[in-house]
This record gives C-alpha cells, sequence and structure tokens, in this order.
C-alpha cells in the first residue's frame, strides 16, 4: 500500500529537543499498517453516524467506542487546541474524554471493545504529521482505558479515508450539512444525554452512551 505525505498545518517554530520529542510520539504510516487495527465491518456507516451525530468542523476530533458488533456504545467530540501536534497532548485529551463517557474495561484479559478516531481537518487525504500524532495517541489512550485500538478516519473537503486501508468515500466530507438522526438504524438511535437540570445537550457536543 501507498501514502502519500503532506507537511502538518500544526507545525510551528520549537526547539530541536522538542521536535524529537514529539516526533517519537508519532506513528508513520508503515507502523500503523503493521499494527493490526481491526477493519471496520461498516466504516460508510460509522462515518455517517458520527458526522450527523457531531456535526463536526474543521480541528474537530470525535472519539467513539463500538462494541464487539461495532455498534455505537458512546462517543465525544471536542476541538483540537491550537498547539504544536504532540501525540502525548492528543493522548491526554482523547483519554479525559473516554473517562467521561464509559467506564474503562481495564479488568479484562482481552479488550472486547473498540475505539475509534474521526478527525476533520484541512488539506487532502494525505497522511500528515498531525495524523501521525493521534494515531499515536489514540493507541495509548485505548492502552490505557482497557480498549482495543481501532480506525483512524480523516475527513476533508474531499470526503473521509481510513487511513492505512484505502477504503474512503466522497460523502460525507467537510461542507457536508448534518444528516438526519432518523435515517439511522433503529439499532444506532441514541438517546440524548441529558444535563443536571434535565434538559436535552445539544447533539453537536453529545457523548452519546
Amino acid at each position: 500500500m501507498t501514502f502519500g505525505f503532506a507537511s502538518s498545518a500544526a507545525t510551528s517554530i520549537s526547539t530541536p529537543a522538542d521536535s524529537a520529542s514529539r516526533l517519537a510520539r508519532m506513528l508513520e504510516p508503515a507502523e500503523w499498517a503493521a499494527a493490526g487495527i481491526p477493519l471496520l465491518r461498516n466504516p460508510r456507516e460509522v462515518v455517517s453516524g458520527l458526522h450527523t451525530r457531531h456535526r463536526p468542523t474543521p480541528t474537530t476530533a470525535v472519539v467513539a467506542v463500538l462494541d464487539h458488533e461495532d455498534r455505537l456504545a458512546a462517543s465525544a467530540s471536542f476541538t483540537r487546541r491550537a498547539v504544536p501536534a504532540d501525540g502525548w497532548e492528543f493522548r491526554n485529551a482523547l483519554l479525559a474524554h473516554l473517562r467521561r463517557v464509559i467506564p474503562h474495561d481495564l479488568r479484562r484479559r482481552t479488550p472486547v471493545r473498540t475505539a475509534v478516531l474521526l478527525y476533520c481537518r484541512d488539506g487532502d487525504e494525505r497522511w500528515t504529521e498531525e495524523d501521525g500524532a493521534w494515531m499515536w495517541g489514540l493507541r495509548d489512550a485505548c492502552t490505557l482505558h482497557g480498549l482495543r485500538c481501532g480506525a483512524y478516519i480523516t475527513l476533508t473537503r474531499g470526503g473521509w479515508q481510513v487511513l492505512g486501508e484505502g477504503r474512503g468515500g466522497r460523502r460525507p466530507h467537510l461542507a457536508s450539512p448534518p444528516g438526519d438522526l432518523a435515517d439511522a438504524s433503529a439499532d444506532e438511535i441514541l438517546p440524548a444525554p441529558r444535563t443536571a437540570s434535565g434538559a436535552a445537550e445539544p447533539l453537536r457536543r453529545t457523548a452519546a452512551r
């Protein structure tokens, strides 16, 4: 499988030591492809469902947990901070949101649930150092939360792509209007989370369980 490369939009001036540390917390495409990441049964359904629920914009990360049948168990979205791409920072952000939406599985000998990450960014489908940092962060967050590390998906203006698999599509894309949850299958329709006052939170910041 071949990969294209593009410079990361998050690159900024830093010291050689900082750059070396950040590069160590990044996975190259070959490393990711060799990691045995499980294939999604229906990646288009997963991408469309997360796009509908979270309505992501550029620099939005959507982390989702799937059960053993690839059904959505929980998800959360957040906006990436304007700092240099660093797998350690991304790991901490992902782990914090995972802890808020679903209990850990650290007592299990073998993970049964899988975490996937959808990241929305400008540019094309080619791998960037920012993607490599997200991959490192997702893998490490999964280990610390007792989950299996799943697919890393980018959403750009050209469409979506599962990096390392070569699977993708034109819709949804970064400028796509959000879909309708009524179009989702009955198994995937989840109740809207509630605030302390009992009011339903906006779908944009949902943490579906």
